[in-house]
């Protein structure tokens, strides 16, 4: 059975919890004179632009996540990889930025719902 090493569980966990509270911050947040006031400025509702703001941080925070899980493992592959061929390190650095790059594609999704929502 591949168990999670304790270190990522707590960074799995920590993540999650962050990730959640945000959503509740950004849930309460929409029933806020903040959000009446962007919804005021848009043709959406206060509600709307909540269910925006929830999404983006979900967005965020879960290819964030992803990403870190991604190169949890691929780290510790690159590693023992290393330690038998040092010349692999070129290579290595591509397959870690890669998975680096799925949480650069949570933000620009955020970013582009949270210029419709402008």
């Amino acid at each position: 059975m591949n168990r999670i090493p304790s270190a990522h569980r707590v960074a799995v966990i920590a993540t999650i919890a962050i990730a959640v509270t945000g959503a509740i911050v950004f849930m309460l947040w929409s029933t806020s004179a903040a959000a009446q006031a962007v919804a005021a400025k848009t043709a959406l509702s206060a509600e709307a632009v909540g269910w925006g703001l929830l999404s983006a941080a979900l967005a965020t925070g879960l290819a964030t996540l992803g990403a870190g899980i991604a190169v949890a493992r691929l780290g510790t592959a690159a590693v023992g990889a290393l330690a038998e061929k040092p010349e692999l390190l070129g290579r290595l650095l591509i397959f870690v930025g890669l998975a680096e790059g799925i949480a650069i594609y949570g933000v620009i999704i955020s970013v582009l719902i949270l210029d419709r929502l402008q």
